[in-house]
């Protein structure tokens, strides 16, 4: 079994984390500064060199004021 982050499922995630967060209006930094981490910790799950667990996804959209039933009914008709 291919490892989560290298299969096309977690690709539509990280595509879809870096585009809300653009749709936000927001750079990685400040992203960063609202989730109270290093700007790196975005930058590295955006280009999928670090894996993210379920409370740092709940983390990021809580920081980008979105609600994660909507974010993952939409993740999950995309990744279909």
């Amino acid at each position: 079994m291919t490892k989560s982050v290298f299969s096309k499922k977690y690709k539509i995630l990280r595509e879809m984390l870096a585009e809300e967060r653009l749709k936000a209006n927001l750079s990685q930094r400040e992203l960063s500064d609202r989730m109270g981490v290093v700007q790196t910790f975005v930058s590295k799950y955006e280009l999928g060199e670090r894996r993210i667990d379920v409370v740092e996804l709940a983390q990021i959209l809580e920081a980008m004021g979105i609600n994660p039933i909507k974010f993952f009914e939409k993740w999950y008709k995309s990744s279909k």
